[in-house]
Parts: C-alpha cells; sequence; structure tokens
C-alpha cells in the first residue's frame, strides 16, 4: 500500500493511492495515518478494505506521510562515498542525532530558509517508518517492526550545524527542515530496501544520483542498533543518511538560495518538489 495523508497543514484526512493512481479516503476506517493503524494489524485492516469502495479525493497539498512521530532520528556519514566526499571517514558505529519534529512538513511545501543562514543544504535519505514498538531486538527480526518506507529531505543548515559549538541538531531542525512522503509505502511493496536508486536535483541540475546499497549500516543493523539504546515506536521516523552530492561537498560548495527549486526522489518511493524560501 501507499499510504498518504492530503489536506491543508493540521487538517489531513488519512488516504491511500490506488493501483490507478487515484487518492482514496481512508478517514471512515482509521483515524489518522498513526499510531494503532501503522502496526502490524492496522496495517492488515486497511489492506483488507478494496480501495474502490473507498470515496476519491480530489488532489491537493500532501502532507507528511505519517503523524504523530515522537522521534526523528538521523544517521550521519552513513554512506561511504558521502563520508569521503566530505573528507570524513565512516565512523565504526552509526551517527545518531535527532532531528526536531517540529522540522516535519510535506514532501511538497516550502522549505524556510532560516535568519541568518548562509549554507542551507540538501539531502535526499531514505526514510524507515517503525510499526510496532522495538526494544532489544535483534537484527534479523529488525525488519518485522518496520511499517514501511518514505523519502525524506534531511534539509540542514551546515554553519548552524558544524560552525558553531555544540551539537548537529540545531543545524538540522530548523522549521520545514523535515519534508517526508509523499507516501509510507509499506515494506510489502519494498522487499529490499539496500539497493533502491536514489536522485536529486537542484533548478533542474543533478546533484545527487546514489543508491542505499552504499549504506554502511543498513536498514535491519539500524534498527536493531537504536533499539538497543531507547524504545522505537509506531510513527517514529529514521532518516538513514544520504549519498553524495550534497552542496558542502562540492568544490566550491554550493548552498541554496530563495528561490531555488529542489526535486528529489527514491525508486518506487515518490518524489518531493521544495521551493526554498526566505525566513522574514
Amino acid at each position: 500500500m501507499k499510504l498518504m495523508r492530503v489536506g491543508q497543514a493540521g487538517n489531513e484526512k488519512p488516504a491511500l493511492l490506488d493501483a490507478d493512481g487515484k487518492i482514496r479516503d481512508l478517514s471512515g476506517h482509521v483515524a489518522d495515518i498513526a499510531g494503532e493503524a501503522i502496526t502490524p494489524a492496522g496495517l492488515a485492516k486497511m489492506a483488507a478494505i478494496d480501495p474502490k469502495s473507498l470515496p476519491e479525493l480530489m488532489p491537493g497539498r500532501i502532507g507528511a506521510c505519517v503523524a504523530g512521530t515522537g522521534k526523528f532520528i538521523c544517521i550521519g556519514l552513513n554512506y561511504s562515498d558521502h563520508a569521503a566526499e566530505t573528507g570524513a571517514t565512516v565512523p565504526p558505529e552509526p551517527i545518531i542525532f535527532m532531528k526536531a519534529t517540529s522540522a516535519i512538513v510535506g514532501p511538497n511545501d516550502d522549505v524556510i530558509i532560516p535568519r541568518g543562514s548562509e549554507k542551507t543544504d540538501w539531502e535526499v535519505e531514505l526514510g524507515v517508518v517503525i510499526g510496532k514498538t522495538a526494544k532489544y531486538v535483534t537484527e534479523a527480526e529488525a525488519l518485522d517492526y518496520v511499517a514501511g518506507y518514505c523519502v525524506s529531505n534531511d534539509v540542514s543548515e551546515r554553519a548552524f550545524q558544524t560552525e558553531r559549538s555544540g551539537q548537529w541538531t540545531k543545524g538540522k531542525s530548523c522549521d520545514t527542515f523535515g519534508p517526508i512522503g509523499p507516501w509510507l509505502v509499506t515494506k510489502d511493496e519494498i522487499p529490499e530496501p539496500q539497493n533502491l536508486g536514489m536522485w536529486l536535483t537542484v533548478n533542474g541540475q543533478k546533484m545527487q544520483n546514489g543508491s542505499s546499497k552504499t549504506m554502511v549500516y543498513g536498514v535491519a543493523f539500524l534498527v536493531s542498533y537504536l533499539s538497543q539504546f531507547m524504545s522505537l515506536h509506531p510513527g517514529d521516523v529514521i532518516s538513514t543518511g544520504t549519498p553524495p552530492g550534497v552542496g558542502m561537498g562540492l568544490k566550491p560548495p554550493r548552498f541554496l538560495k530563495a528561490g531555488d527549486v529542489v526535486e528529489l526522489g527514491i525508486e518506487g518511493l515518490g518524489t518531493q518538489k521544495q521551493t526554498f524560501v526566505a525566513d522574514h
């Protein structure tokens, strides 16, 4: 299934995209794409519904593909080729940082360049949405705890992130810095998350063109690893790192300015398109 949320911010309806590309209203069956609805039992209930029995919704704004996210966890330097372009070495264990959930927006919403920013950057990433509580799980069973996958743009302000003292979180958590969606694609549609093509363009110019196969730490490892330190709950999102081609890694570096348009996508998971605007 391709699950989504459609409507104005704060008033989205749960929906699914049917085989004909029509958006079908799920609000008669679930309150939102969140919590109990994305557990194994909740997903099975939705999968049993005939999409043609659901009312059709007119295309409109697409919201973040999951609601009620308690934790937005990101993994740094998780692609060997991206680590190389930034001059960093692959870490012996995953680099973990948190992105504030207040950064989450829809996949095509405007992204606001924060005041004082000079180094706003892009990162196409594979997002993993948790579907049931995971604590101390093994790598072999880790994917049982995944509801599905989505496109994530880990927008970053590099000066805030690396040139000011403290941790990375403040360069990652600015309002609108977390577009996710358009869909939460259930894991049965993505049997091999470690071989997905990924791309990103800025103003039509291809900047990132990679694959999840160059991830250092794969999805199953990351879910297991994180669950050793914290419980993962339905709706939590893990953004798993980016392939090469970010602005910071270019020579000379290139960063985003007001009016720039970023488009990105992952094989099987849909596309995003954001216009970057100044924060007045």
